[in-house]
């Protein structure tokens, strides 16, 4: 059902953003919540219908939002076997494969792991997100494999929402990159925004775009006459930005194997073992995978930590490179 939210601005609360005052109020709705209702005309201050979640308020203004009810998806269902590893009355764990986008856009409506979802129970996913997007509190890339959490009611769905906007969810992910990275551990900080000169990228900016944080460290180095020189590393995210890993990795110049968009151009791999060449060209994913999701489990409150293990055809490259490089 609607809910309606009214707050009055004192004096602790003066020049401070709009959707940050409400943010501040409301702890049960994310900020990313706060800013899309704002953005779909939902908040008035002083009577006034505003549209700039970074509107400045002042004492003595009075907020209104609305919450509307949220809408029912239409979405048709997909007959696609999800690989849960983990469900309970809240959320759901998913190990997705490589290959498989999370939720419908532009030239694909139908395969995607939200169909897959309301085929598997439409009626236990969180509605509160975006329409074509019930259950998805996070993503990752098509091409990317690993796990994700999804929520199964709209309050798990905002109580993780929060602990991903607080940064305090655990993510690790497993990559393999092309030659070695120096220092072999360390922190990259940077701001990431849209790419200038292709829309469906990322790209690191000094002046703009939001701050990420990547930690990684080399876990294993294979270089020696019989392959080309490449690391295995572990990477742990502070931050959530689009493609953040791909464009941290690309930014250092170690890009990640079979990454056909942040891929730097390197030398034809000549002399190395037939079998592992042929797995290394043909491998039509990035060598990225989710590998280990934790966070605090609003019902159960405790924290939660899941791992999973690499799919098939990294892990067949990972052994070949560990073979040909005694």
């Amino acid at each position: 059902m609607k809910k309606k939210i009214n707050l009055i601005a004192k004096d602790e609360d003066k020049n401070v953003r709009v959707d940050v005052f409400v943010n501040k109020k409301e702890s049960d709705i994310s900020r990313t919540r706060v800013k899309n209702l704002i953005l779909n005309k939902n908040l008035k201050v002083n009577n006034q219908i505003i549209e700039d979640p970074s509107k400045k308020i002042s004492v003595g203004d009075i907020i209104e939002m609305i919450i509307p009810k949220p809408k029912e998806p239409s979405l048709m269902p997909y007959d696609y076997k999800l690989n849960i590893i983990y469900e309970d009355e809240d959320l759901i764990i998913i190990n997705k494969p490589a290959g498989i986008v999370m939720h419908p856009g532009a030239g694909n409506y139908d395969n995607t792991i939200v169909n897959a979802l309301i085929n598997y129970d439409k009626n236990s996913l969180s509605n509160i997100g975006d329409q074509l997007r019930p259950g998805i509190v996070h993503r990752i890339d098509k091409n990317t494999s690993g796990l994700i959490v999804i929520a199964k009611n709209n309050q798990t769905h905002e109580s993780l929402s929060i602990q991903f906007s607080k940064h305090s969810i655990i993510r690790v992910y497993q990559l393999l990159i092309w030659g070695k990275i120096r220092p072999s551990k360390g922190r990259v900080e940077t701001l990431i925004t849209r790419s200038s000169k292709n829309r469906q990228m990322m790209e690191v900016s000094t002046t703009k775009g939001k701050k990420a944080i990547t930690n990684y460290k080399t876990i294993e180095v294979f270089e020696n006459k019989n392959t080309p020189t490449l690391s295995l590393l572990e990477c742990k995210l502070e931050t959530g930005r689009t493609h953040q890993i791909r464009v941290h990795m690309n930014f250092l110049g170690n890009s990640i194997v079979g990454d056909d968009k942040y891929k730097k151009k390197f030398k034809k791999i000549k002399n190395i073992d037939h079998l592992l060449e042929k797995n290394l060209t043909n491998l039509k994913r990035q060598f990225l995978h989710a590998k280990t999701i934790g966070f605090y489990h609003p019902r159960k409150k405790k924290e939660m930590i899941f791992h999973s293990i690499l799919p098939k055809e990294l892990e067949i490259i990972l052994k070949m490179l560990r073979k040909t490089s005694k």
